[in-house]
């Protein structure tokens, strides 16, 4: 059965902070301070451990987050995605121990256990978030799943330039004139969300590709 994804209700927001467009709980503004994660520990530090123990950052960061995530909040090992701007990360709830003989029952009893885990962690991952930020200068969103239930707490829109010739403007304009989406940044992100859907195993073997690339260039002469 697929997954639902579920939009979070009105932002956990940590008080006296702005609210960044689609985010909540751990949009905290600045990276914060040395105090966050040691005196003066900066992302350089991180990139020159990584360089010498030949690891890549998305796994430098995945290793940190797994370490410093509490081991009984997720029944197994949580989803982390790591890009320039952003660490997701999405972990799994174990089931109701009552989830209900119908699906509508079993669809609430999932919801009850993300709205509970929701709330009594908001503190320790509002922490860690602020740790993250400051250590790997990426903002920190958060999601959990339960049964068939998706949910993300907090999501990050990054504004993405690009220049595009005529071909190329006149399919996003096809788009906005059916109705397919709202302007041309909204048919811009469609296709986007399209081909990620519909390509995903091609995706996968080109991250494992330059993952591999990353590897081989962190074992480099200058880098020994």
């Amino acid at each position: 059965m697929s997954t639902r994804r579920v939009d979070s209700g009105p932002a956990d927001e940590v008080a006296g902070t702005p609210r960044d467009a689609g985010t909540d709980e751990t949009r905290t503004g600045a990276a914060g301070t040395a105090g966050d994660t040691g005196a003066g520990h900066t992302a350089a530090d991180d990139t020159a451990a990584g360089a010498a123990s030949g690891g890549n950052a998305a796994d430098r960061v995945r290793g940190w987050v797994s370490g410093r995530l509490p081991a009984d909040w997720f029944a197994t090992a949580p989803d982390i995605q790591v890009d320039r701007e952003e660490i997701t990360i999405i972990g799994a709830l174990a089931a109701p121990a009552t989830p209900g003989d119908t699906d509508a029952e079993r669809a609430a009893a999932a919801a009850g256990r993300i709205r509970r885990f929701r709330e009594d962690t908001r503190n320790a991952r509002i922490e860690l978030a602020r740790e993250a930020e400051h250590r790997f200068r990426r903002k920190v969103s958060w999601g959990v799943t339960c049964g068939n239930l998706t949910e993300m707490f907090t999501t990050l829109s990054v504004p993405v330039m690009t220049r595009l010739r005529q071909p190329e403007r006149r399919v996003l304009d096809t788009l906005v004139d059916a109705g397919v989406a709202r302007s041309r940044s909204d048919a811009l992100a469609w296709c986007v969300r399209l081909t990620g859907e519909n390509a995903d195993s091609w995706l996968a073997r080109l991250r494992a590709a330059l993952r591999h690339v990353e590897e081989v260039r962190d074992q480099g002469p200058g880098n020994t």
